[in-house]
Parts: structure tokens; sequence; C-alpha cells
């Protein structure tokens, strides 16, 4: 305890910057989830429609709203780099 506040000054700037750090890797590893997720939504539809359980016009139109998601998410990887 008494480390910590002695360091503080040194340590502060530091740890805030690991803490940062850590955020957006962690925000990169939900994008990265999240697109591996649309994935397979999209996977198990397909499936899905191929076994008769989904009739056409819903296919098209689940395929439509994940298509476009994994599209924005693609876009948005491409803006950040």
């Amino acid at each position: 305890m008494l480390f910590k506040l002695l360091f503080a000054p040194v340590l502060g700037p530091i740890e805030g910057v690991s803490w940062v750090a850590n955020k957006l890797l962690e925000q990169a590893d939900v994008a990265t989830n999240d697109l591996e997720s649309l994935q397979k939504q999209l996977l198990a539809l397909q499936l899905a429609f191929d076994m008769g359980e989904v009739a056409e016009a819903d296919f098209e139109i689940q395929e439509e709203e994940i298509l476009l998601a994994i599209q924005a998410i693609e876009d948005e990887e491409d803006e950040d780099e």
C-alpha cells in the first residue's frame, strides 16, 4: 500500500496506458467474436433452409440482415486500418 502511494506519480501513467491498451484489445476481441458469431448464424440459417426448416422468404430476409451486419463490421475494420 505504501509502495503504491510512493510510486503513484511514476506508475500511475504506466498503469493507465496499460489499462487503455487492455480495453482496446477487449474491444477488438468483441468485434472479432461478433464477426465469427454472425458467420455461424449465417451457416446455421443456410443449414436450416437446406433442411426445409425455414421458408425461402424468411431465409432471404434473415440472410440479408446477417450479410449487412457482416459487411458493416468489415467496413469498420477497413476504416480503422
